[in-house]
């Protein structure tokens, strides 16, 4: 029998006053083997994470079929309202456990990161500066990455291929390119052109861009995921990765990278390079934000910029046309 109304009701919910939210998927089924450190490596990266945000970030942590002592740590920190939420459940892949921490709240940006990054100081602020100054912006990575602007952006290209801003510029931090492809397993035998030019976007005087976004943490408009799926078949990869990857281009927005390196991808394996020393950050009492939102694109020009267009520029007679043009140095274009 139920006596009486519930006091919540027909009761509105008030904006939680959140301005940023963070999501980390973590699977750490077992400390053996592959996942020897991995447990060590996830506490490096909640604690550089704790250590760079501001007071209205909300944090989202989704263990995905863990181990017990994973879910003891994450219940500790939720307990101590650390992180704000904390979702639990068995390994549903990767993308599904995003899904899950992307639904239920109505914050403007997200940032989604793997569980081994490393985050460094002013990641926040530099994310916050990209989204200001480049309004089309959805997606804003922090670490370059080779050739980004060849995966999802032709709308960026195509928006730009007339701005003489857009241009290759040099490379500001190689050694934080050569980290990041030591930490996936790459050999040093690559083209050592890509560690000294990339092609990126000056938004104003001092302030310049990547074009192009790696996944495995950026920054997002949450408006995009306005139509969410709810599932994807895969535990890893597969069409997975492509969700985000493919979802901003429906409402038009640019995939951009921080020029500087604002954070490390760290792998399975603790090194000592890891231990970064930090400081409190100090944050403007007025943090930006109510950044522009885009309708969903014209399918016509959609596919105008990211099917045709992508093709057309991708042949190499016309891609070394681009390459020169927009002024990567004359040796390099046979090569890069």
């Amino acid at each position: 029998m139920r006596i009486g109304l519930n006091p919540n009701k027909d009761t509105s919910i008030k904006s939680s006053g959140y301005l940023h939210q963070v999501i980390i998927p973590v699977y750490i089924p077992n400390h053996e083997g592959y996942f020897k450190d991995s447990f060590e490596v996830f506490k490096l990266c909640i604690e550089s994470l704790l250590k760079t945000i501001h007071g209205r970030t909300f944090i989202t942590i989704v263990n995905n079929g863990s181990s017990q002592v994973v879910q003891e740590y994450l219940g500790a920190l939720f307990d101590a309202k650390v992180i704000q939420e904390l979702i639990h459940t068995e390994n549903i892949g990767k993308l599904n456990a995003i899904l899950k921490g992307l639904v239920g709240n109505n914050i403007e940006l997200v940032t989604i990161s793997d569980a081994d990054v490393l985050f460094l100081p002013n990641w926040q602020q530099e994310t916050i500066k990209v989204f200001s100054k480049a309004p089309k912006a959805g997606v804003v990575g922090l670490v370059p990455q080779f050739k980004m602007f060849e995966a999802h952006c032709g709308n960026v290209i195509y928006d730009n291929l007339f701005n003489s801003k857009l241009k290759f510029l040099p490379v500001k931090n190689p050694k934080g390119l050569e980290m990041f492809y030591d930490s996936i397993g790459w050999k040093r035998n690559y083209n050592q052109d890509y560690l000294k030019y990339s092609l990126g976007l000056e938004l104003s005087k001092g302030l310049s861009v990547l074009v192009g976004s790696g996944h495995f943490v950026a920054t997002y408009k949450k408006d995009m995921f306005s139509e969410i799926t709810s599932y994807l078949g895969f535990k890893l990869g597969g069409i997975s990765e492509a969700y985000l990857d493919k979802t901003p281009l429906a409402k038009g927005y640019w995939r951009l990278t921080t020029q500087d390196n604002f954070a490390y991808h760290m792998g399975n394996t603790v090194e000592d390079w890891m231990v970064v020393p930090y400081k409190k950050e100090q944050f403007d009492e007025d943090i930006n934000s109510n950044f522009r939102t885009n309708k969903k694109s014209n399918k016509i020009m959609f596919f105008f910029k990211n099917r045709l267009f992508v093709k057309f520029i991708s042949i190499p007679f016309f891609y070394k046309i681009f390459l020169k043009w927009k002024s990567l140095p004359k040796e390099m274009i046979d090569r890069y």
